[in-house]
């Protein structure tokens, strides 16, 4: 997203007329496609791809101006590579619209969002504030254990960090090359001649360029949810954008030939969101559409390509001119910063996942009136300087207001006390959640029945949930804690050893994270009847042959391959029995459970080396729009904090129809641990089940200590 008021011009070559304000209305048409295509349908508009290369056109433009104004004989060195100034006055148009909309912010999550979300929105709060949002967007995408977030109010704030660190990148490139030039030019002439300056930003400018394309090509097939915020991949956009500032091809052409140009041009802006699905394509070869669209308006719209010395503008440069859409662009600034956050916390308010029209219309109103009123009387005021006199016979500027209680000075420092208060305020809740501990190892089981309380009927008396909301996201089992699970670039086996290690007898605990939490229960079985316990873990991968996990956008290969290098480690320790996962939920859908052929080709490869094996019937998957701890964090009861059963799990255990296939197996379900006959609350026997959407609890597994054991003595009966 691009700031209108940031060097809102290309260097004047003749006079004042040639500012273009068909381009702050093609603000207007970006920021409402942003809008419209966030609050109705949930895509990505290309909006944002158009407003980075007006960036970059107008941004380049007014730096070039510096470099060309780097006199070799006149002004000072301090001058010349001194970029505070300009630093300066950039943080002055940038800060106070987004800080204003930061603050706004954080008090809505403060009332809107659980505890539970208080610590990471907090963290995206100082990022986006810091200019560094994409990034920390970006490792969270790679975050197995963030994985499931929701929407944050703030994620559309990445483009603003990557935008901030474009500009202040390439001011201080171009002014370290304002003073190479300053001090080359003291000895060579050519190096005063504008052609061979322009000549040389423009090189450096196109190696960049492609440079960054190259990047962000050959990473869109690795990691594309990374390469989505990598400002890496994303300064090719920009760049371009500087690239036409830098020189603009002078091709005269007819009237009606520039009309179709950029009518073209702003049809594939307008339509590209529809036929791109931008989150999977961009800022890959598809970003050239919504870009090249772009820079041809900006081309065909230009005084090169009018016909004959004419300077008449197009239809469509006409029309973009029009008041009306100009006015979106003087606002699109901070209409971008305040649509997305009034979304989400409608959305929220609401529990709903989808605006509909009327929902969207008023978002848009709201968001509109804020924009403006954020313009007019926060922007303006404070991005105001000093006037300047034009020359020795231009009226002089007006004395500076003496008043130190300004407009502008109160603004600001109202701004600079809140954000520092809200800075401490987060670093202080931050520190204190980093010191929460999970402390659940010894609870009174009488108090505590846990699954105990579907599987036996225990009575359960009314006492405080374990663990609370606020710390159960640390609630994981001890092999993600010892870091013996596989990450997810790790391709290693990773074997851990827990139960008895002196004994003779193994269990091997094999698959992803829903095998990796029976080692609660599995080791303290181990160790109180005298067996062994090697773990196969790696994130996100239960044993598969053929078909390919989707996580995060990505096709998760290298699961494949660890399956097989595991299933091969496996037939070489020949562990005394296989502990794994039996079912899991249809991939994308909500449809119960299924046992995939992948499992059935694993199960068969077992039996035929005769291996033993337990399966354990996966559990069910909350798809609330908050997690279960979120929900029981905003205060709401465990019976609306679940999912539905139906909803789900099978009727019955779907593995029991293969079961006669694999005499060496044993099938256990735990469903009735975890639900009656209907629901799946998010509390049972006064334990919480989940401590994400879809990952029970190690309080939880332990509770099924009993069950286990029980299931294990009849499916082992020789090791009792």
């Amino acid at each position: 997203m691009t700031d209108p008021s940031v060097e809102s011009s290309p260097p004047k070559r003749t006079s004042v007329s040639e500012y273009r304000l068909d381009l702050d209305g093609l603000r207007g048409i970006a920021i409402t496609l942003v809008a419209v295509f966030h609050i109705w349908f949930g895509r990505v508009s290309g909006g944002v791809d158009v407003f980075l290369t007006l960036s970059g056109y107008f941004f380049v433009a007014s730096l070039l101006k510096h470099v060309l104004a780097t006199n070799p004989t006149t002004g000072s060195w301090v001058e010349a590579l001194n970029p505070g100034p300009r630093l300066w006055r950039l943080a002055r148009r940038l800060l106070p619209a987004l800080l204003t909309v930061l603050l706004f912010i954080v008090v809505m999550c403060l009332i809107l969002m659980p505890r539970t979300r208080w610590s990471p929105l907090g963290s995206e709060a100082i990022a986006s504030a810091l200019y560094y949002q994409n990034w920390h967007l970006a490792l969270a995408s790679q975050d197995y254990a963030a994985a499931d977030s929701a929407n944050s109010p703030m994620q559309h704030l990445w483009s603003m960090s990557v935008q901030g660190q474009f500009f202040v990148v390439t001011m201080l490139a171009a002014f370290a090359l304002g003073g190479v030039l300053k001090l080359l030019a003291t000895r060579f002439t050519t190096f005063r001649r504008p052609p061979v300056i322009r000549g040389i930003v423009f090189t450096a400018l196109l190696v960049v360029a492609a440079v960054s394309f190259a990047w962000a090509h050959y990473r869109h097939g690795i990691n594309q949810p990374f390469n989505y915020y990598d400002t890496i991949a994303r300064t090719w956009e920009p760049i371009v954008g500087g690239l036409l500032a830098v020189w603009m091809p002078r091709v005269r052409m007819p009237q009606w030939m520039r009309n179709a140009l950029g009518l073209i041009a702003l049809g594939l802006i307008i339509s590209c969101g529809w036929w791109i699905v931008g989150v999977q394509q961009y800022p890959s070869t598809m970003a050239l559409v919504p870009v090249g669209a772009t820079l041809l308006l900006i081309w065909s719209g230009s005084r090169q390509t009018a016909p004959g010395n004419g300077s008449a503008p197009g239809s469509v440069s006409s029309w973009l001119a029009h008041p009306s859409i100009v006015w979106l662009g003087s606002i699109a600034y901070a209409l971008y910063l305040w649509h997305w956050p009034l979304l989400i916390f409608y959305l929220t308010w609401q529990y709903k996942d989808r605006a509909n029209f009327i929902e969207g219309a008023g978002i848009i109103a709201v968001s509109l009136a804020l924009a403006w009123a954020t313009a007019k009387y926060i922007e303006s005021p404070l991005r105001a300087g000093k006037k300047k006199s034009a020359g020795p016979m231009s009226t002089p500027a007006p004395a500076p207001n003496p008043r130190w209680l300004s407009y502008a000075t109160v603004l600001t420092s109202i701004l600079v006390v809140l954000t520092a208060v809200t800075g401490v305020g987060i670093w202080r809740w931050n520190d204190h959640v980093k010191n929460l501990t999970v402390d659940t190892e010894n609870l009174d089981p009488r108090l505590y029945p846990g699954a105990r309380a579907f599987l036996d009927n225990a009575p359960v008396p009314r006492v405080e949930a374990e663990p609370s909301p606020q710390v159960v996201d640390k609630d994981w089992p001890i092999t993600s804690y010892d870091s013996v699970i596989s990450g997810w670039k790790d391709g290693s086996i990773k074997v851990g050893v827990y139960g008895d290690p002196a004994a003779t007898r193994t269990v091997a605990l094999v698959g992803g994270s829903h095998a990796e939490y029976w080692i609660t229960a599995l080791d303290a079985i181990g160790k109180a009847q005298g067996f062994k316990v090697t773990t196969y873990l790696k994130v996100g991968c239960p044993l598969t042959t053929d078909h390919v996990f989707t996580w995060f956008g990505q096709k998760y290969y290298q699961c494949n391959e660890w399956s097989r290098d595991v299933m091969d480690r496996l037939a070489v320790d020949k562990p005394d029995v296989v502990f794994t996962n039996s079912t899991r939920p249809v991939e994308g859908q909500i449809t119960g459970d299924f046992v995939p052929k992948d499992y059935i080709d694993v199960f068969s490869e077992f039996r035929d080396r005769g291996q033993k094996v337990v399966a354990v019937r996966d559990n069910p998957w909350s798809v609330g729009q908050e997690s279960p701890p979120e929900c029981l964090a905003l205060g709401k009861k465990p019976s609306v904090c679940g999912v539905e059963r139906s909803l789900v799990m099978a009727p019955t255990d779907p593995a029991l129809a293969i079961a006669p296939d694999f005499p060496n197996m044993s099938f256990l379900d735990y469903t009735d641990a975890m639900c009656d006959a209907t629901y799946c609350p998010a509390v049972v026997g006064n334990i919480l089940l989940w401590h994400d959407f879809h990952h029970l609890t190690a309080t939880f597994v332990r509770s099924l200590i009993p069950a286990l054991t029980a299931d294990l003595q009849k499916a082992l009966p020789g090791w009792w």
